[in-house]
């Protein structure tokens, strides 16, 4: 997302509006100024972008805070600035001065935003007038529609949905200018740190022509104008140009990585632990089955883990089929798995709920996994992206936290990528056995706490949806009457985006546990 325009950073910054306490100011000036910067008025219910008015106190919900801004008034003057709790309003902390920055990104001044509303006004007419020529009169009708709508809402709130789309005459650009982006935002020193950069760059260069091909649908169909296209990724020209300094990190640099690196390349190949780079056996296809069977069971008798990689979905089920069928504990990781579920498979592993585990791609790269021993290499030979020299050397890192770490490749050829992958390996493990052997080093096993941070805080979330109403049950009879009135705000929260969500059963058995609450206070 960084890459994307943001807004002019200069505007954004110069609409900030800025309240310090003794500042003589109409507290009307103050809403018009917040309503200026894109923030909604809404005296029920605060909120992020929002703010509300109580008589002489001005409360805001800043765009980029969970606190609330509380502002006190003295007539014109400002008496007192406080942070509040948005849950049960108790006052966090005092402020002399404050700035407010724009709720949203794009912020224009009222003089360039009649201008940029002419100049769409024109681009519209001549669009229009396009399709009109090529017979599209649905397409012609919708984009003067909305685009009519849109400029209505530019002129009276100075925004509208999409209001991105109209970035370049917003911001006064150039057509096929880049964007202002986040990295605009940046001081002239930043450090750019690109993690497995083999993948993340090619994303940098394939994102502008991907986001093209979208919006060209959008404006062939009438939905956007033109000039919509310009509210774009930036290239990867542009993008480094905005970049001084970078660190790739990667086990399998990128050849492009390499080039522009020269000779600033420092590799980490001494592990704290000593443990090797794995040894890798490369076996014949005939009876390959059987003897992974046999390896599968030797790991088992150990109560180490086992990761199988094929090259296709079909190969990675029918093979799960068959190990199961032979009563191994074995798990199949596919693509359709969400990436929470994922985290939960692979959690399973490590705490041996099962020993073996299947998967195609997902097996490549990210993966820290001590209690895996074993790594292998279905149809090694077959050259292509999963079996090319990069995602080979990915593939048999899994087995490099392990200090039995081994790695086997059925194939019945030696491909280049299965040599180089080979001859790299052993490269290391080389170097690392002979640092170990200097400075008397054993190779020590990993130990890792199984725990997952992700999993922790998703299992006390889905306790807490699935029981929060059994917990008010079980415990309000031993809550103080002190504690009681908290417990009722944070339940109100719930009950509110229940009902938001539509959840009606579950925000009225909220209702019905508030009332309960609210009738011990009375001693009812």
């Amino acid at each position: 997302s960084c890459i994307y325009g943001l807004g002019m950073p200069a505007e954004y910054l110069k609409a900030a509006i800025t309240l310090e306490i003794g500042m003589e100011i109409d507290p009307r000036e103050v809403i018009r100024k917040l309503i200026s910067v894109q923030y909604s008025r809404n005296d029920i219910e605060i909120g992020r972008g929002k703010f509300r008015v109580r008589g002489d106190v001005i409360e805001i919900g800043p765009a980029y805070e969970d606190r609330i801004v509380r502002v006190e008034f003295f007539g014109d003057d400002i008496d007192a600035i406080r942070y509040v709790d948005p849950v049960n309003g108790e006052i966090m902390s005092s402020l002399e001065r404050i700035s407010i920055y724009p709720a949203r990104h794009f912020v224009t001044p009222k003089e360039r935003l009649e201008i940029a509303c002419l100049e769409i006004s024109d681009e519209l007419k001549a669009y229009k007038l396009k399709l009109e020529e090529l017979g599209k009169l649905v397409e012609a009708q919708r984009i003067d529609q909305r685009t009519r709508y849109d400029i209505e809402l530019l002129r009276e709130v100075g925004y509208c949905n999409g209001v991105e789309n109209y970035s370049r005459y917003l911001a006064g650009r150039q057509a096929g200018e880049p964007p202002e982006c986040l990295i605009d935002y940046f001081p002239q020193d930043w450090l750019l740190v690109i993690d497995e950069s083999h993948v993340t760059v090619p994303q940098i260069r394939g994102m502008y022509n991907g986001d093209q091909a979208r919006k060209k649908v959008l404006i062939d169909h009438g939905f956007r104008l033109p000039s919509a296209g310009d509210n774009r990724p930036l290239k990867a020209e542009e993008f480094w140009q905005k970049v001084s300094q970078c660190i790739f990190v990667s086990a399998t640099p990128g050849d492009w990585e390499i080039e522009v690196s020269g000779k600033n390349i420092v590799e980490q190949i001494i592990r704290p632990t000593g443990v090797l780079d794995p040894q890798i056996y490369v076996r014949p296809t005939a009876g390959q089955v059987d003897n992974l069977l046999g390896e599968i069971h030797e790991r088992v008798d150990n109560n180490e883990r086992v990761l199988i990689t094929t090259l296709t979905k079909r190969m990675a089920e029918d093979l799960t089929e068959y190990l199961e069928n032979r009563s191994v504990r074995v798990r199949y990781l596919h693509s359709e798995i969400n990436s929470i579920q994922r985290i939960e498979i692979l959690q399973d592993l490590r705490n041996g709920s099962f020993d073996v585990l299947v998967g195609v791609n997902l097996l490549r790269e990210g993966l820290d996994l001590p209690e895996v021993s074993l790594v292998v290499i279905m149809d090694a030979d077959k050259e292509g992206f999963l079996r090319a020299e990069r995602s080979l050397i990915q593939t048999i890192g899994r087995a490099a936290r392990h200090l039995r770490g081994k790695v086997i490749m059925y194939a019945d050829n030696l491909t280049g990528s299965m040599i180089k992958a080979i001859e790299e390996t052993d490269r290391r493990r080389g170097i690392q056995m002979a640092y170990n052997k200097i400075h008397n080093i054993t190779p020590q096993p990993v130990f890792k706490k199984s725990g997952n941070s992700i999993l922790s805080f998703l299992d006390v979330s889905r306790r807490l949806n699935a029981n929060d109403l059994k917990l008010v049950d079980e415990q309000w009879h031993d809550l103080n009457l002190e504690e009681i009135p908290q417990l009722i705000t944070t339940l109100e929260k719930q009950m509110h985006d229940a009902a938001k969500k539509m959840e009606f059963e579950h925000a009225a058995k909220l209702r019905d546990r508030i009332k309960s609450l609210r009738d011990k206070i009375l001693g009812k």
